[in-house]
């Protein structure tokens, strides 16, 4: 599973900003192409928040994602009629991309820390 790192940081920012409207968005979209030659200069983030509470953020909400599908799983277990089939195969659907994704972006991490502690000083 690959995930496009320019737009999942992209959707990131959305989160923290509270803008959903642009959740989804690449860099392309939001004004921020970077080519060859181009003298735009990118828009500077202006959230007061940091990157490590964006993050925390993120992981609570993918817990929050999973925790929902398992209380959905028990009520459907346990026969409760609000509760429907679909409805719990989506919130599981839901929770096991939200982990697939959180599991890719920490692969990037790690990588990128071993690449960081293997260059020379």
């Amino acid at each position: 599973m690959n995930i496009d790192t320019n737009s999942l940081y992209a959707q990131m920012q959305n989160m923290s900003l509270g803008n959903s409207s642009l959740q989804g968005a690449s860099f392309e979209k939001m004004g921020n192409n970077l080519g060859m030659g181009d003298s735009a200069i990118p828009a500077l983030n202006k959230s007061t928040s940091n990157f490590g509470d964006m993050l925390k953020d993120a992981v609570n909400n993918v817990n929050d994602i999973q925790k929902e599908s398992g209380a959905k799983k028990i009520a459907f277990e346990m026969g409760d009629r609000s509760v429907t089939l679909a409805d719990t195969m989506v919130a599981s659907a839901k929770a096991g991309i939200a982990f697939d994704a959180t599991v890719q972006v920490r692969n990037k991490f790690v990588e990128a820390y071993k690449e960081i502690m293997n260059m020379p000083v």
